[in-house]
């Protein structure tokens, strides 16, 4: 029997999760990276813990992604706990963290969960090609360079793009790729930064004593979407796991106003009618000692507090509190693309069949970041992008 041949462009870990499970008897498989390793970005994420997926539940689970009427079908198909079984069966044991995020079990690094992938190809007889940069299509193959001013033109039965989406340049993920499918009038989105950093132009003074300091324990609000956690407050702006739950938000804002308005409960365990009676108890304090002893809100909140009222709102019990319960930021701008977490922009989902094949070229398929959706940190953005190879392997196993 003639094998088909499978050539996948890319090696990150939509790519290895497709490779490994891709039917080696019936195809001949290729990853085409242009790094001289694999799983650049994949390492580089995983320096301050291996956040593999999340141990939500899976319909709560799925509304993390959006859209995520796109995304359900690949996370239905190969789910987060499916991904923890498949995770054990290489020897990868993994564990739920205080924050029901999935890591690895300690003493596992990255590289090796990494090295338990590429192993796994290499016993399916998946061949690695490094140092192929892809430019396109040319004499209908595809069409790579490398650092010694070489060019291939490769032909493959089927092509799976697994290009990674445009943060993170150093690991190679520069989303260069774009304009070639432009070319082939395949809708395309412009990368923009998510899970990032926003600007908000505190004011100096405030920043010198509190840059670096956390608001904890705070609720998070941009227009219909809210979040609980924690952000860092820096001389730039805002970051933090909370705020880059709400990017879809705050992105949609800033396009349409040119700023986002995002409301910070300093006290969502407390109603307003709880802050005016406890209130009441200590209201002979000095609005300070109230406020640090009697609400136990940080010195942060509370120089934010005065930096943003009048001496007349900041006594007000019923003005302050007002604050206390929703206390507005401007936010004016994003961090620049290449220090984001992750990007929305690629290859518009409309452009895809049901199966990620491209409806303009057949027999070629588009998976992981390079597609136009969006997640938020915590395991979602690894867990779509194991999903969708996954997805795709079962597929092409199954229709070919």
């Amino acid at each position: 029997m003639i094998k088909k041949s499978i050539a996948i462009i890319g090696g990150g870990s939509a790519s290895l999760m497709l490779a490994s499970g891709i039917d080696t008897q019936k195809f001949d498989v290729t990853i085409y990276e242009k790094n001289k390793a694999l799983g650049r970005k994949f390492l580089v994420a995983g320096d301050g813990g291996l956040n593999l997926t999340h141990s939500e539940e899976l319909p709560d689970f799925i509304t993390r992604y959006v859209p995520h009427s796109f995304m359900a079908p690949y996370i239905n198909h190969f789910s987060n706990q499916n991904l923890r079984d498949y995770l054990n069966a290489l020897g990868i044991h993994t564990f739920v963290g205080t924050s029901k995020r999935v890591f690895p079990k300690k003493g596992i690094k990255p590289i090796q969960v990494l090295k338990s992938f590429e192993q796994l190809c290499i016993s399916h007889n998946v061949k690695f090609q490094f140092d192929y940069t892809w430019k396109g299509w040319k004499d209908k193959g595809l069409y790579f360079e490398n650092n010694h001013q070489q060019s291939f033109v490769v032909d493959a039965d089927i092509v799976v793009f697994a290009l990674g989406g445009a943060s993170w340049k150093v690991t190679g993920s520069d989303g260069a790729w774009l304009n070639y499918f432009t070319e082939k009038q395949i809708t395309t989105v412009p990368f923009m930064p998510s899970n990032c950093a926003y600007q908000i132009n505190w004011e100096a003074s405030l920043m010198h004593q509190h840059a670096g300091s956390a608001l904890k324990n705070c609720s998070f609000k941009c227009a219909e979407q809210s979040k609980k956690g924690e952000v860092v407050v820096t001389k730039f702006g805002i970051e933090g796991n909370a705020v880059y739950a709400l990017s879809p938000s705050i992105r949609k804002e800033l396009l349409q106003h040119g700023k986002a308005l995002l409301y910070i409960d300093f006290k969502p365990e407390f109603s307003k009618d709880d802050i005016l009676l406890r209130y009441q108890r200590f209201k002979k304090n000095s609005m300070k000692s109230f406020l640090k002893d009697h609400l136990h809100l940080t010195d942060l909140q509370i120089d934010l507090l005065k930096n943003t009222t009048n001496k007349e709102t900041y006594n007000s019990i019923n003005l302050i509190t007002d604050k206390i319960k929703s206390f507005e930021v401007v936010i004016v701008g994003f961090a620049p693309i290449d220090q984001a977490i992750s990007t929305v922009g690629g290859i518009h989902i409309e452009e895809l069949n049901s199966h990620l094949e491209l409806k303009k070229l057949p027999h070629h398929y588009c998976i992981g970041e390079m597609i136009d959706w969006d997640a938020p940190t915590g395991g979602y953005l690894l867990q779509a992008c194991f999903s969708m190879g996954k997805y795709l392997a079962d597929y092409l196993n199954q229709n070919n």
